[in-house]
C-alpha cells in the first residue's frame, strides 16, 4: 500500500512540475504535414489516419507543438479504443488528423469514435482524471502550449457522428512573434 501511495504522489509531482515550468516557447516555421505525420506515427496501438492537411508551416516550438498533438492524440485513441469497449460500440475504432485554414491560423482537428464527452465541464481542471492511471495533466498541458502560442484548444462532441473533437488553432509562419506574444498575453 506504500508503495503504491509513493508512486502516486511521484505521478502528482512530475505532473505538477510538467505544468509549473512550461517554458516560453522558441518560435520557428514547422511544416505542419510533417509535424502530424510524425505524431501520428508515434502511436502504436492504432492507426492514425493523417488527412485532408493543408501544406502550410506553423509559428510553433515543433517540441512543445509534439507535445500537445501527442496528448491529444493519446487521448483520442484511449476513448476509441479503451472506452468504445467499455460503452459497447462495436465499430472499429477510428481516430483521424486533419486540418484547415483560415486568415492568419490554422486549425488542427483530432477526431475520435469513441463515445464521446459525458462531463465537459471538467476537461481543463487540473488533475482531473476520470482515467485509472491518469495525472489530470495532459489537456491542462496542451491548452497552456496552445495559448503560448498564441492560439486555442477546445474541446466537444462530434456532430457528424458519436466521438469527441478536439481543434487545436494556431498561428501560420508569417505570424510575427510579437503577434503571438501579445495574443498569448490577452489570453492569460
Amino acid at each position: 500500500m506504500i508503495e503504491s501511495r509513493a508512486e502516486s504522489l511521484n505521478r502528482f509531482v512530475q505532473a505538477y512540475r510538467q505544468l509549473a515550468t512550461l517554458p516560453a516557447p522558441v518560435l520557428r516555421r514547422v511544416p505542419l504535414v510533417a509535424l502530424l505525420d510524425r505524431v501520428a506515427g508515434l502511436e502504436t496501438r492504432l492507426t492514425v489516419e493523417v488527412d485532408d492537411v493543408q501544406p502550410v508551416n506553423l509559428m510553433a516550438d515543433a517540441d512543445q507543438m509534439e507535445q500537445l498533438l501527442i496528448n491529444l492524440v493519446k487521448n483520442a485513441v484511449d476513448a476509441a479504443v479503451n472506452e468504445r469497449e467499455e460503452a459497447g460500440l462495436i465499430s472499429p475504432p477510428a481516430v483521424t488528423i486533419r486540418s484547415r485554414s483560415a486568415g492568419d491560423t490554422v486549425s488542427i482537428l483530432i477526431e475520435d469514435n469513441g463515445p464521446g464527452l459525458t462531463n465537459p465541464g471538467n476537461l481543463f481542471v487540473p488533475f482531473y482524471t476520470t482515467k485509472k492511471s491518469g495525472t489530470g495533466v495532459g489537456l491542462v498541458l496542451a491548452r497552456q502550449i496552445a495559448e503560448a502560442h498564441g492560439g486555442s484548444l477546445e474541446l466537444r462532441n462530434r456532430t457528424d457522428a458519436i466521438g469527441c473533437q478536439a481543434e487545436v488553432r494556431i498561428p501560420l509562419a508569417g505570424t510575427t512573434a510579437a503577434q503571438i506574444s501579445e495574443a498569448s498575453a490577452l489570453r492569460m
